[in-house]
């Protein structure tokens, strides 16, 4: 026994030492993998596009998305609204997958509303294939949001402090939960926004001149917000609902505008408006997988509701009495209402041998009605402008269908091609004017190609082809009209027709930092926003239509210069653009940096020689100077993103973003050099995150457009929009800041949110 009870302590004690030494060694080793840095690809480029991780990077706590935008490789904002890639294409959002149903306005305030803690990455798309519905040469910019599986909740609230001109604060709630197979998130944003513009427009020919300056204040008040639900009815089909809000109210906006001629102070030009938009859609979202490999089968149905309604008086006074220098005044109601329906299908087949096919349909049927009325002060009353006023209907019907089939060959070499059917058929109608009426009906083919080259690890080329169309927006096509002045204004076009763009690109990468993108995009039928100048003869009519004669028993006429802004196609334009571009960090990610060098050689070709939306009474005359363009120009734009860490904690960081855009051609005119330095210091205590910026410290983001035709006639224009703010921002996080969103849905309103 004794003998027993030895050995068993003499085993005991290897044991022992065993384990003791076993966990020391898995110690020595823990410790070893601890000390291991995985270097994560902050910006790489992958087949069709390229990915910035934004969880990798260390500008993205305590700011919003449209901020977070600004610093993400390829992409840019001059004017804090939209966003563009390279400099010049514009940009169409996609939100995990699923493109965003709202207008322009409303798209900004939910971007600088969206914390920037919820994004993983930032997928940015120069030439999107087949599968997306998109126009002209629009890039995509899919926002993807962090992902998991665990229950729980999380949220963040933020509040800001805006001061330009004006005061502006604003604040937002977002709030994230997954309780087994649902999951929901929230957001809602209120803020007050008055901005102050100052305008000098100057336009005129060898014989006359004319002149304004004013300004407008323009005072928004902000309401919005958006609902997801997603619910896993097993593992292989899913279905999801998402609904998004924007309110927005200006009330007593007004526009003020003194007016010269030939230098002689003529007269004073006031405009109130009172304007309110509502933006309401809804999408309900259905997803099955059909197999082990990832392949699914979405579905989309989709309505869009959007309201906009203008009511506005125009007055001008005279500084002196003259036959064409009196008292005028106009009432102008510009309401228009936009209605689409959607459904989409999508199948994505992915096969063993790492190939994927994909096949699509989708329908979008859209009504605007647009009953635009306009009252002239006559006789010391309202009377309504009949020739003005119109009730436009319009109605399209847009049919699409696409096939792609992509198939990597090796580990270095991959490829995608695809097609794109759209069927668009559309008809205008003036109520009681037949002859504005006009029906349009067209085919579209788009082809897309696509080769990826990974010549080594270090580089990778890729080339890129794509044909797209662009249809005008729904607001263009209403044939009302916006007054600076009374023969100073804008007039949307119901004659537009879709431009046709061809789009092409080389890129090349290096080490995923460096890269260098060279494009060619032509454009047929293009489409701008054009001056048109000219002289127009009236016969003056009592409040019946009656012509009023003079002593002689003949019709009282007066001759008035104008100047309109009309949206029309003019010809063509061609692009040649060259963009070299870095996103790296040094000294152990301490500085951050995201440089830009966009080079662009342009021609404009083609003109206007009468204006589309003219109509005279009988014995009215007007005389229009025909507008050339023959525009040949080398544009640039550089950018400089800095972010440097100042406290080995990394809770303090200093940001310096500097763009310049040198003096550029465009078909409406020569845009005079623009720049601006921002500045930012941010502090991270815990769950807060503390925000100080300064835009546009040197005052020098300015609009200042000059336009000179070959016959003489001008067209000046320089707005200045107060762009130098400081900004306060406070964001607080609470919950388990690793719960978002569980899966990703693409929605059946695709083809429609840009032209609203």
């Amino acid at each position: 026994m004794r003998t027993l009870i030895v050995t068993l302590g003499i085993l005991t004690s290897v044991s022992i030492n065993a384990q003791k030494k076993n966990a020391t060694s898995d110690s020595i080793k823990t410790n070893k993998i601890e000390e291991v840095k995985l270097n994560k690809k902050v910006f790489q480029r992958k087949s069709d596009r390229f990915i910035y991780d934004v969880a990798s990077s260390p500008v993205a706590k305590g700011t919003n998305t449209y901020n977070l935008l600004q610093q993400t490789p390829m992409l840019s904002s001059t004017d804090g609204k939209t966003m563009k890639i390279m400099g010049k294409s514009g940009v169409v959002f996609y939100i995990n997958g699923k493109k965003t149903n709202m207008d322009a306005d409303a798209l900004t305030d939910m971007l600088k509303n969206t914390p920037s803690e919820d994004i993983q990455k930032i997928e940015v798309i120069t030439v999107p294939g087949s599968e997306f519905q998109v126009e002209a040469n629009e890039g995509v910019v899919n926002i993807v949001m962090k992902k998991s599986k665990t229950n729980g909740y999380n949220g963040t609230l933020k509040m800001t402090d805006n001061q330009g001109y004006y005061n502006n604060p604003s604040s937002g709630i977002s709030f994230n939960a997954k309780v087994d197979k649902w999951s929901f998130s929230t957001n809602f944003n209120t803020g007050t926004y008055r901005q102050r513009e100052s305008y000098i427009l100057s336009n005129g020919t060898s014989q006359l001149k004319n002149a304004s300056q004013g300004f407008n204040d323009d005072p928004n008040n902000n309401y919005g917000g958006n609902v997801n639900i997603d619910y896993e009815i097993n593992k292989k089909q899913s279905l999801g609902f998402t609904y998004n809000m924007r309110y927005n109210k200006s009330f007593n906006s007004i526009l003020d505008i003194t007016n010269w001629q030939n230098d002689v102070l003529t007269n004073r030009t006031v405009n109130h408006e009172d304007a309110q938009t509502r933006n309401h859609s809804f999408n309900l979202n259905y997803e099955v997988k059909t197999d082990s490999l990832g392949s699914k089968l979405i579905s989309n149905v989709s309505y869009l509701w959007f309201n906009r309604d203008k009511e506005s008086i125009n007055q001008t006074y005279p500084f002196f009495e003259a036959p064409n220098n009196q008292y005028a005044a106009f009432r102008q109601s510009v309401p228009q209402i936009i209605n689409n329906y959607a459904a989409n299908i999508d199948y994505i087949k992915k096969m063993k041998n790492e190939s994927v096919f994909s096949l699509g349909a989708s329908y979008n049927h859209t009504n605007t009605d647009s009953d635009t009325r306009q009252d002239d002060f006559k006789q010391n009353n309202f009377i309504i402008n009949t020739n003005l006023s119109n009730h436009f209907l319009y109605k399209e019907n847009i049919i699409g269908a696409y096939a792609t089939f992509e198939k990597k060959f090796s580990d270095k070499f991959s490829g995608k091609i695809g097609t794109r059917f759209e069927a668009t058929i559309s008809n205008g109608d003036i109520v009681g004017k037949e002859n504005l009426g006009f029906e349009r009906n067209f085919n579209n083919f788009l082809p897309y190609l696509n080769f990826s080259y990974n010549i080594s690890p270090d580089h990778n080329l890729s080339y890129t082809f794509s044909s797209r169309v662009r249809r005008p927006a729904f607001w263009q096509l209403n044939p009302s009209r916006t007054y600076f002045t009374p023969s100073n204004y804008i007039q949307n076009n119901p004659f537009m027709k879709a431009s046709k763009y061809y789009n092409q690109e080389i890129n090349y990468m290096y080490k995923n930092a460096f890269y260098a993108n060279l494009s060619f995009n032509y454009a047929d039928d293009a489409a701008a926003q054009m001056p048109l100048q000219g002289t127009e003869t009236k016969i003056q009519r009592d409040q019946n239509g009656n012509p009023i004669l003079d002593a002689n028993g003949q019709p009282v006429k007066v001759t008035t210069d104008f100047l309109r802004y009309i949206r029309t196609n003019y010809g063509n334009n061609k692009q040649i653009g060259l963009t070299l571009g870095m996103n790296k960090s040094w000294f152990g990610e301490i500085w951050s940096t995201n440089y830009s060098a966009n080079f662009e050689y342009a021609t404009y070709s083609g003109g206007v020689t009468e204006d589309p939306t003219s109509s005279q009474l009988p014995g009215d005359t007007e005389t229009l100077s025909p507008y050339i363009l023959d525009i040949k120009t080398l544009n640039m734009f550089f950018q400089a993103n800095n972010n440097l860490r100042l406290s080995a904690k990394k809770d303090w960081f200093f940001t310096a973003n500097y763009w310049l855009m040198p003096t550029r051609e465009t078909e409406f005119g020569k845009l005079r050099t623009q720049q601006s330095l921002d500045l930012g210091i941010k502090k991270i205590m815990g769950n807060f995150t503390f925000l100080a910026e300064v835009y546009d410290v040197f005052n020098q983001n300015i609009d200042d457009i000059r336009n000179t035709q070959p016959n003489g006639n001008y067209n000046n224009l320089r707005s200045f929009q107060y762009r130098r703010q400081f900004n306060l921002n406070i964001t607080y996080n609470f919950g388990n800041q690793k719960l978002k969103r569980t899966r990703e849905m693409k929605s059946a309103n695709d083809a429609i949110k840009s032209r609203t």
